[in-house]
């Protein structure tokens, strides 16, 4: 009879033995399942967001814009432009001040240049097409339109496929001149040339301004510039 006791005591601590080492790695093959597949779509879900949510450069090392599900994320300058080369604009209104006012017939390029010379110190508003504030594109655009009824499109990207590709060493006075300013679209930035490294652009700091293309800031974000095609120069 004790022996027969000792034997179901034996055998009742290796059920209960044998039943808690098959929980235990019940248990950890149900966690290390949960954690590998987790983590796969963790990481599946944020990859859909960055894609979903974030600029992202094509093949051609341009940024893709229309991944932009908010236009507000979109803006102008990533980097505070930084002018080490000061334009007086005082000395340059002065210079074509008299000539405006003496001018009976004007060409087309004093047209341009009075109506640049018009809207000198407008206040910057990204996205704003007024009087009470301008972007870059919506300057240009104002310019043309009002000087030599010449229509341009309203943003940065699209002017650029505008008129005739000119390179930096043939720039004329009227040309558009372009800058990659901006990751969240290409190019980011749109200004007229006046001539002598001289440009009139809506600065995100100073408003309607001239500008030296020779700035370090301006120098390195150059891409092109086009030429719109007017009666005269």
């Amino acid at each position: 009879m004790d022996k027969f006791i000792i034997k179901l005591f034996y055998l009742i601590r290796f059920t209960l033995i044998s039943l808690l080492l098959l929980a235990f790695i019940a248990a950890c093959s149900s966690s290390s399942y949960h954690q590998r597949y987790s983590d796969d779509t963790d990481k599946k879900e944020t990859r859909e967001r960055k894609s979903r949510f974030s600029s992202e450069e094509d093949s051609s090392g341009q940024t893709n814009t229309t991944a932009y599900s908010d236009p507000a994320q979109e803006k102008e300058f990533d980097v505070e432009p930084v002018e080490e080369i000061i334009v007086d604009k005082n000395l340059f209104v002065n210079k074509y001040k008299k000539h405006e006012i003496l001018s009976e017939a004007l060409t087309d390029r004093e047209k341009i240049l009075f109506e640049v010379m018009s809207f000198l110190d407008t206040p910057y508003q990204f996205g704003g097409d007024s009087d009470s504030g301008v972007d870059c594109s919506a300057f240009t655009q104002k310019v043309f339109e009002s000087s030599v009824n010449q229509t341009l499109p309203r943003t940065a990207s699209q002017q650029f496929t505008t008129g005739e590709k000119v390179s930096s060493k043939n720039l004329q006075f009227g040309d558009l001149v372009f800058f990659n300013t901006s990751k969240a679209r290409y190019p980011g930035h749109v200004g007229i040339y006046l001539g002598e490294n001289l440009f009139a652009h809506a600065s995100r700091t100073q408003g309607v301004t001239i500008s030296s293309m020779n700035n370090d800031y301006y120098f390195k974000r150059f891409v092109g510039g086009r030429r719109i095609a007017i009666s005269s120069q």
